[in-house]
């Protein structure tokens, strides 16, 4: 019998009420939780010989924490980013039970106070133009699941969308009777936004509609993309898409060496983002058209372009054809530098 059913309680309330429902929390983000408090039961039972039904809160300290982060990175090998997320979780959930129960605040500030790791600026991995030609020419579209595979990456880079979010794709979310025709992706927390398709994108769309829904599209709340299972339509899972593109990918590498060694979903949506960046478009529309809620979410793009970066410093020490290094054309021009710094 379990003396103490506090946490266990508060378990559940945290993963099924409190994240879905008041925090309106991905299922993306429910999943990572709740694999972060098995990580924490598994840890305790070989830690300190616990079994699930025995654990309690009297057992949680400050140092408990430590050696479970410690734990995650030796033995379990984890990053330095897995880690500081893991403890953000434990973080949460400690937060919110010692709301129910104030006698938990006292251990919630403690924990706290760990420090996260560090993990310095990763670079972001995207794919060339020519990297993305050649995985979109790798699906043998004279079959019917080749043809589905190309219209699926094309949309998936054309609306910079997460994966979830294409795979969540109704047939009402198109609206292309309108003067600007556009798509509703639905991403994390619930949050719609509309994103403008390109008269390229429709025309393959159309052909994709031609092809898989013959009957017509009558039924607008049918699954854009669906994998037949007894005779019956259900939604394409995120393992099928990731199988695929990471077969495709492979395959394009042996002829373009700019494909990178490992293609994922999420790959499609960084390229888009990273080429609309070097074509010019404002952060702030980037942001809104990746359904960020934080521009600094979109800055990583900013700070990732060599290219762009290289392109900067070659136009500031251009050289003619005599090999001289051109004098910027407001050099000697006091007003002109006044006028670009905002002073006049």
């Amino acid at each position: 019998m379990i003396k103490d059913s506090s946490f266990f309680k508060h378990v559940k309330g945290f993963l099924t009420i409190y994240l879905p429902r008041h925090k309106c929390s991905s299922k993306n983000t429910i999943k990572s939780y709740r694999e972060t408090i098995n990580l924490l039961r598994i840890f305790i039972q070989e830690e300190k010989n616990i079994p699930f039904v025995k654990i309690t809160f009297d057992i949680f300290s400050y140092d408990l924490i430590c050696r479970f982060l410690d734990w995650l990175k030796d033995k379990r090998k984890c990053s330095k980013t897995t880690r500081n997320q893991r403890l953000a979780a434990v973080n949460s959930f400690l937060s919110y039970a010692a709301i129910h129960d104030p006698a938990l605040m006292a251990l919630c500030i403690r924990v706290k106070k760990i420090p996260y790791h560090k993990t310095g600026q990763r670079r972001v991995e995207y794919m060339r133009q020519t990297a993305i030609k050649a995985v979109l020419g790798q699906p043998n579209v004279a079959k019917k699941n080749g043809f589905r595979d190309r219209f699926f990456m094309i949309l998936l880079y054309d609306t910079g969308a997460r994966v979830q979010e294409m795979l969540d794709l109704r047939l009402k979310d198109f609206q292309l009777g309108s003067s600007t025709p556009f798509v509703y992706l639905t991403g994390k927390g619930g949050r719609t936004r509309a994103v403008p398709l390109m008269g390229k994108t429709i025309k393959h769309l159309n052909e994709y509609l031609a092809r898989f829904y013959p009957d017509g599209t009558g039924d607008n709340e049918q699954y854009l993309f669906y994998t037949t299972i007894d005779s019956c339509k259900k939604r394409m899972s995120e393992e099928n898409v990731s199988s695929f593109i990471k077969r495709y990918g492979e395959s394009a590498r042996k002829v373009c060496p700019d494909v990178p060694p490992r293609v994922h979903p999420h790959l499609f949506r960084h390229s888009r983002s990273m080429h609309l960046y070097q074509m010019g478009i404002p952060l702030s529309y980037i942001k809104d058209f990746l359904g960020h809620s934080n521009i600094n979410t979109t800055s990583i793009y900013a700070s990732a372009d060599i290219t762009m970066m290289k392109k900067a410093l070659e136009s500031v020490s251009k050289k003619d054809a005599t090999g001289k290094i051109e004098i910027p054309v407001w050099q000697g021009d006091e007003n002109m530098i006044l006028s670009l710094c905002g002073l006049k």
